[in-house]
C-alpha cells in the first residue's frame, strides 16, 4: 500500500468519526430539549411577605419528569404576588408559596384564612428565652387567681392553666422570617389566631401574667388538664372559699309593726235608779 493510499484511508476514517460525533451530539442535544422545560426561579432569597418583580425571578430549564406542580412558566405571571413563605435563591416559585392575587405584602398576606394576627408583649422568660420563633407554635399559659378569692388569701388561691393550645408563631418583634433558628429574645410577639381564641387570650393578659410554652411543631394531640394551684403543687387540700357576704354582727333587727289596740267590750245597756236611804245615796242597775 502506498503512501497515498494510506493517507486517503486515514481521511475517510476521520470524516467517519467526526460525522459519527455530530449524529450523536445531534442526537443528545434533540433528546435533552424533549425532557427538559423552563421554570421561573427567584434570582435571590425571598423573605416572608416579599412582593416579587420580574426582575426577582428568572425562567430556567428544568427536566420535564421532575417539574413541581403549580411552577410558573411565564415571568410576567409573578409580577406583583406576594411570597407566603421564604424562598432560597434559586428555588422554584410555586403557586402554593404565594398569597392570593391582589394581596397586598407585608404580614396581613401570611395570615391564614379565617384566622387573626395578634401580637403580645414577652421578655426573655416568657417568650421562652428567645426559641419562640417565627413557624413555631406555642401553648399559652395564664397565671391568675380562682374565682371567688378574697384579697387576703390571693396568693393560696392562684392558679396557672393552658388556656389556648397550638398557637402558630407569625412574628418576633418586626421580623417573620421563619428560617431563622438562632434564639432571639424580643419584647413582643405576633400570633395567629381564631377570633374566639383572640378574645380569649385578650381576656386572660388582662386578668393575669401570661407565658408561651413552646411544643413539639409536628405534635398535634391536645392536652387536657385541671390547672396547678398552691394546694396541688404542695399536696395540700384548700377549704373553698364562701362566697357569701358576711352577715353583720349588730345589724339592727328588724321592726315588726305594732298590732293595734284591742277596743274594750262594750258594756250591756242597764237601767240604773238612785235609792237614798237617810243621808245615804246608792246607784241600782237592772
Amino acid at each position: 500500500m502506498t503512501k497515498r493510499t494510506r493517507g486517503i484511508l486515514v481521511l475517510l476514517l476521520a470524516l467517519l468519526v467526526g460525522l459519527a460525533s455530530v449524529l450523536v451530539a445531534a442526537r443528545w442535544m434533540n433528546g435533552r430539549a424533549a425532557v427538559s422545560h423552563r421554570i421561573a426561579v427567584v434570582r435571590a432569597d425571598m423573605d416572608t411577605g416579599a412582593k416579587l418583580s420580574a426582575e426577582a425571578v428568572e425562567l430556567v430549564d428544568w427536566p420535564r419528569t421532575s417539574v413541581p406542580p403549580g411552577a410558573f412558566t411565564d415571568v410576567k405571571a409573578l409580577e406583583g404576588r406576594v411570597t407566603r413563605t421564604a424562598l432560597a435563591h434559586g428555588e422554584p416559585v410555586l403557586e402554593a408559596r404565594l398569597a392570593p392575587v391582589g394581596t397586598k405584602g407585608g404580614l396581613s398576606a401570611v395570615v391564614g384564612e379565617g384566622k387573626r394576627a395578634m401580637t403580645v408583649r414577652v421578655n426573655d422568660v416568657i417568650g421562652v428565652a428567645g426559641f419562640a420563633l417565627p413557624g413555631t407554635y406555642v401553648d399559652i399559659m395564664v397565671n391568675t387567681r380562682s374565682p371567688g378569692a378574697r384579697h387576703e388569701d390571693e396568693q393560696d388561691r392562684s392558679i396557672s392553666k393552658i388556656v389556648l393550645e397550638r398557637i402558630l408563631v407569625l412574628a418576633v418583634a418586626q421580623e417573620a422570617n421563619r428560617d431563622e433558628t438562632k434564639p432571639k429574645v424580643v419584647n413582643a410577639v405576633t400570633l395567629e389566631l381564631l377570633p374566639a381564641q383572640a378574645e380569649a387570650l385578650d381576656l386572660a393578659r388582662s386578668v393575669g401574667t401570661l407565658s408561651l410554652v413552646l411544643r413539639n411543631q409536628v405534635d398535634p394531640q391536645p392536652s387536657s388538664t385541671v390547672g396547678a394551684t398552691k394546694g396541688s403543687l404542695l399536696g395540700v387540700q384548700v377549704q373553698p372559699v364562701s362566697t357569701a357576704a358576711p352577715i353583720a354582727a349588730a345589724a339592727p333587727a328588724r321592726r315588726m309593726a305594732a298590732a293595734p289596740a284591742a277596743q274594750p267590750t262594750p258594756a250591756p245597756k242597764q237601767d240604773c235608779v238612785d235609792v237614798i236611804r237617810g243621808v245615804t245615796k246608792t246607784r241600782e242597775c237592772f
